[in-house]
């Protein structure tokens, strides 16, 4: 039995919705930084990319361009298109940033409750109960 069979993407959820939380918080950190544009990314689509099975290409030479480096890379950021841009430039809608860093922190806790449930279920079966 591998661990990375019994958690399944979880690990990798946890690494991502991390990653997310930071760009949200400088989205908001910046919020009255003029020129500021506001970055986010696909949470599913950057998940899905790195499933096991999405079959990602490997680098088979030192000759190869490196792949980016981290959860996300920064071909996957996109800045976010601004409802209403404000005259100084700045793209960061608050309220905006705000729910989805509410969302992506529920999104989080519900990725650690379902870790934590498998964790016990394992303890349980290495108890014998």
């Amino acid at each position: 039995m591998k661990l990375d069979d019994v958690f399944g993407i979880h690990e990798q959820a946890l690494k991502l919705r991390t990653r997310r939380a930071e760009v949200l918080a400088a989205n908001i950190a910046n919020a009255d930084t003029p020129g500021y544009k506001a970055r986010d990314f696909d949470f599913r689509a950057v998940l899905r990319r790195e499933m096991p099975s999405a079959g990602r290409m490997q680098v088979t030479s030192a000759r190869h361009i490196q792949p980016d480096s981290g959860p996300v890379s920064a071909s996957e950021m996109f800045y976010r298109i601004p409802t209403q841009p404000s005259l100084d430039g700045n793209t960061v809608d608050t309220q905006l940033e705000h729910t989805a860093y509410a969302a992506n922190a529920l999104e989080y806790q519900a990725s650690l409750r379902f870790l934590s449930g498998d964790i016990k279920k394992l303890m349980l079966a290495i108890k014998g109960q």
